[in-house]
């Protein structure tokens, strides 16, 4: 894997990271109501397959900082890298933001319930958490997309 590949991964981790746990978002990025910032990069995967381990390492570090502890580290890292790779695979950019949508929705959801013990509730927090995921993955993710589009070439050149 070239360098320039490397620091693709790298940067996008930090970018992640820096968008979920400092002060202006952290209060939003985490709970059964999100609106986490950084989730507006969940489509960089349908421009580039490089975008799958930096957005699964980004929200490996950012879920550290959750009040949830380790299963908030492995459920939704998975839950991101399983995102990512769909995502990846979408036919149009239309279609790019939803699998961080459903995804997030269904395992975040189900997670939020387990950990509060809460089961009953689950299809309570899997509604909070994909709205939450609907509005910053189209809003925000669906512009980025369509703005970075643009400059693909220049941008995710592959290189080897």
């Amino acid at each position: 894997m070239s360098t320039r590949n490397i620091t693709l991964i790298a940067s996008i981790a930090a970018l992640y990271v820096i968008l979920t746990v400092n002060p202006l978002f952290f209060v939003i990025s985490y709970g059964a109501v999100q609106f986490r910032i950084s989730e507006m990069l969940t489509v960089l995967p349908y421009l580039t397959p490089y975008a799958i381990p930096g957005l699964f390492l980004g929200t490996m570090i950012a879920n550290f900082f959750s009040t949830n502890g380790i299963i908030d580290v492995l459920v939704g890292s998975f839950a991101t890298w399983l995102a990512a790779w769909l995502t990846h695979k979408m036919p149009n950019r239309w279609l790019a933001p939803l699998p961080p949508v459903v995804i997030n929705a269904i395992f975040i959801g189900c997670m939020i319930g387990f950990i509060s013990s809460s089961i009953q509730q689950i299809p309570i927090f899997i509604v909070y958490v994909g709205l939450g995921q609907l509005i910053v993955c189209y809003l925000l993710g669906l512009p980025f997309l369509i703005f970075l589009e643009k400059y693909k070439d220049i941008l995710f050149k592959e290189n080897t």
